[in-house]
Protein backbone atom coordinates (compact mmCIF):
# COMPACT_ATOMS: atom_id res chain seq x y z
CA UNK A 1 0.00 0.00 0.00
CA UNK A 2 1.26 3.68 -0.77
CA UNK A 3 -1.27 6.15 0.53
CA UNK A 4 -5.00 5.39 1.87
CA UNK A 5 -7.57 8.08 2.48
CA UNK A 6 -10.90 7.79 4.23
CA UNK A 7 -14.45 9.26 3.99
CA UNK A 8 -16.48 8.63 7.06
CA UNK A 9 -19.85 8.90 8.36
CA UNK A 10 -21.05 9.52 4.54
CA UNK A 11 -24.78 9.97 4.12
CA UNK A 12 -25.40 7.04 1.79
CA UNK A 13 -26.13 3.60 2.21
CA UNK A 14 -23.10 1.53 2.12
CA UNK A 15 -25.21 -1.01 -0.50
CA UNK A 16 -25.39 1.92 -2.91
CA UNK A 17 -21.45 2.57 -2.59
CA UNK A 18 -20.69 -0.49 -3.33
CA UNK A 19 -22.24 -0.73 -6.86
CA UNK A 20 -19.61 1.72 -7.96
CA UNK A 21 -16.82 1.00 -6.18
CA UNK A 22 -17.11 -2.57 -8.26
CA UNK A 23 -16.95 -0.30 -11.21
CA UNK A 24 -13.27 0.75 -10.11
CA UNK A 25 -11.59 -1.98 -8.28
CA UNK A 26 -7.71 -3.28 -9.68
CA UNK A 27 -7.96 0.18 -12.13
CA UNK A 28 -5.79 3.02 -12.76
CA UNK A 29 -6.15 5.45 -10.65
CA UNK A 30 -6.79 8.02 -13.84
CA UNK A 31 -8.78 6.07 -15.04
CA UNK A 32 -10.89 5.33 -12.56
CA UNK A 33 -11.98 8.75 -12.24
CA UNK A 34 -12.63 8.84 -15.77
CA UNK A 35 -14.91 6.65 -15.29
CA UNK A 36 -16.02 7.63 -11.99
CA UNK A 37 -16.98 10.95 -13.95
CA UNK A 38 -19.55 9.06 -16.61
CA UNK A 39 -21.18 6.97 -13.42
CA UNK A 40 -24.40 8.63 -13.05
CA UNK A 41 -24.73 7.87 -8.90
CA UNK A 42 -24.31 9.83 -5.89
CA UNK A 43 -21.61 7.18 -4.52
CA UNK A 44 -19.66 8.32 -7.98
CA UNK A 45 -18.55 11.69 -6.38
CA UNK A 46 -18.21 10.87 -3.12
CA UNK A 47 -15.69 7.51 -4.22
CA UNK A 48 -14.06 10.32 -6.66
CA UNK A 49 -13.30 12.49 -3.29
CA UNK A 50 -11.86 10.21 -1.84
CA UNK A 51 -9.73 8.60 -4.59
CA UNK A 52 -7.99 12.12 -5.41
CA UNK A 53 -7.45 12.16 -1.62
CA UNK A 54 -5.50 9.03 -1.63
CA UNK A 55 -3.67 10.34 -5.04
CA UNK A 56 -2.84 13.76 -3.42
CA UNK A 57 -1.17 11.44 -0.51
CA UNK A 58 0.16 9.43 -2.84
CA UNK A 59 1.89 12.49 -4.42
CA UNK A 60 3.71 13.06 -1.08
CA UNK A 61 6.60 10.84 -1.48
CA UNK A 62 8.76 11.81 -4.04
CA UNK A 63 9.61 8.62 -6.00
CA UNK A 64 6.33 8.10 -6.93
CA UNK A 65 4.93 8.14 -10.23
CA UNK A 66 1.17 9.06 -10.56
CA UNK A 67 0.88 7.24 -13.54
CA UNK A 68 1.94 4.18 -11.92
CA UNK A 69 -0.57 4.38 -9.25
CA UNK A 70 -3.26 1.72 -9.01
CA UNK A 71 -6.38 1.02 -7.02
CA UNK A 72 -5.50 -2.00 -4.69
CA UNK A 73 -8.59 -1.87 -2.43
CA UNK A 74 -11.80 0.00 -2.05
CA UNK A 75 -14.66 -0.53 0.74
CA UNK A 76 -17.50 0.69 1.71
CA UNK A 77 -18.40 -0.13 5.21
CA UNK A 78 -20.98 0.08 7.70
CA UNK A 79 -21.29 3.23 9.47
CA UNK A 80 -23.71 4.41 12.12
CA UNK A 81 -27.57 4.56 11.41
CA UNK A 82 -30.00 7.22 12.10
CA UNK A 83 -32.71 6.22 13.90
CA UNK A 84 -35.99 8.11 13.00
CA UNK A 85 -39.63 7.18 13.16
CA UNK A 86 -42.74 7.89 11.15
CA UNK A 87 -46.24 7.72 12.54
CA UNK A 88 -48.46 5.04 11.06
CA UNK A 89 -52.20 3.85 11.36
CA UNK A 90 -53.71 2.96 14.88
CA UNK A 91 -50.90 4.69 16.72
CA UNK A 92 -48.00 2.64 15.82
CA UNK A 93 -44.60 4.11 14.72
CA UNK A 94 -42.93 2.76 12.02
CA UNK A 95 -39.12 3.10 11.67
CA UNK A 96 -36.87 4.53 9.19
CA UNK A 97 -33.14 3.77 8.93
CA UNK A 98 -30.96 6.41 7.67
CA UNK A 99 -27.75 4.30 6.87
CA UNK A 100 -24.15 5.96 6.84
CA UNK A 101 -20.79 4.71 5.32
CA UNK A 102 -17.36 4.54 5.27
CA UNK A 103 -15.08 4.70 2.53
CA UNK A 104 -11.66 3.51 2.47
CA UNK A 105 -9.16 3.89 -0.97
CA UNK A 106 -6.14 2.26 -0.91
CA UNK A 107 -3.79 3.07 -3.63
CA UNK A 108 -0.52 0.90 -4.78
CA UNK A 109 2.17 0.86 -7.44
CA UNK A 110 1.46 -1.13 -10.28
CA UNK A 111 4.36 -3.68 -10.54
CA UNK A 112 6.98 -3.87 -13.86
Amino acid sequence: MISRAIAKYIRISPQKVRQVTRLVQGKNAQRALVILAGVNKKSAGCIAKVLKSAVSNAKQKPEINEQDLYISKVVADKGPMLKRFRPRAMGRAASILKKTAHITVELDKKPN
